[in-house]
């Protein structure tokens, strides 16, 4: 018997129901995980107000660490009592202890605790794909990144920043200004007070930034724009705001060729071997100290509602678990 969060319609956060369910034996090709630390992530809260549909009912939660209890027929790539963690696969991290894809899971530096692992499995992941692979940072460039203070914001601020390059930054407050400067943001805009794309042009002389980062959606998508130098590129990676609107194509060129991308992480780790390159590069950079992953908030994995209460208020920042 495991207990976990489950909902059975789409809505607010109301719809998510702590339940009790019968976990069955380990598949051919899975692990059962017995999780010690329980990532929040927004795009929880996409699948949860049926944003990014899925089948009813229906578990929640994408990231998660913990240990090995058992593991099916064939099953390679980890073995029973190794520390573990994870980032994607089929939903339902949001429970003490699951049956996942043994070839999602990652093994654990030591080095790194259980908290660690599951607040910067699937924000890490998504920085170091966002930083090394959809536009690769170089020495000297000076990049736009949205929502600086959140979790994948202070990775992307302090690894860019060990990358040599320049980091501009949006936040909501003073307060988060701060925590982003404490994180490698060079230049925070608070945006409740200032035209983002006008500083963002007095920042780079005119000049614009190479790249922009966004994963706020339809409230700075055409702002985000403004900000980009001829042939820079829009990285649309949220929807914290709602979807962004149809584009004219036309306008990326109006506005100096431009590029767009909606990347994904499962896109991104689709393959095994791009997932333990991507989580080495990442492990790499937090055992160099060169980012650090900070948990702000925990909330018991029974209360994920009032979890979700907070993120979408923007009351968190950085990392959130949910504890077991």
């Amino acid at each position: 018997m495991s207990r976990l969060i489950r909902f059975a319609r789409t809505g607010g956060p109301e719809v998510l129901e702590w339940v009790e369910a019968d976990l069955p034996p380990a598949a051919a090709g899975e692990a059962r995980v017995r999780h010690h630390a329980v990532g929040l992530n927004y795009i929880d809260t996409y699948h949860r107000s049926g944003l990014y549909p899925v089948p009813l009912p229906s578990g929640i939660g994408m990231e998660a660490a913990g240990v090995v209890e058992a593991v099916g027929e064939g099953v390679t790539e980890v073995a029973v009592g190794d520390r573990v963690a994870y980032a994607g696969g089929p939903l339902g991290a949001y429970a003490e202890v699951r049956n996942i894809p043994a070839d999602r899971l990652l093994v654990l530096p030591e080095s790194l605790s259980f908290e660690q692992g599951a607040a910067m499995m699937l924000q890490g992941l998504t920085a170091q794909y966002l930083l090394r692979r959809t536009y690769r940072v170089q020495p000297g460039d000076t990049i736009l990144i949205h929502a600086a203070a959140g979790g994948v914001g202070l990775m992307v601020c302090q690894w860019a920043k060990a990358l040599g390059a320049t980091v501009i930054g949006t936040v909501g407050s003073d307060e988060k200004a701060a925590l982003a400067r404490q994180n490698g943001c060079d230049h925070p805009i608070v945006y409740t007070r200032e035209k983002v794309s006008e500083r963002v042009r007095e920042i780079t002389g005119g000049a614009g930034v190479p790249v922009v980062y966004d994963s706020i959606g339809r409230d700075t998508f055409m702002d985000s724009l403004a900000c980009l130098r001829p042939l820079g590129m829009m990285v649309t990676f949220g929807n914290a705001s709602g979807p962004v609107a149809p584009v004219d194509p036309g306008l990326l060129g109006r506005m100096g060729s431009l590029f767009l991308t909606r990347p994904s992480l499962f896109a991104y780790a689709a393959r095994r071997e791009d997932l333990v390159a991507m989580a080495n590069d990442l492990f790499a950079v937090v055992e160099a100290g060169q980012v650090r992953v900070a948990v702000h908030q925990r909330f018991p994995l029974q209360e994920a509602a009032a979890a979700h209460r907070a993120l979408e208020a923007r009351q968190t920042t950085g990392s959130t678990i949910l504890v077991p």
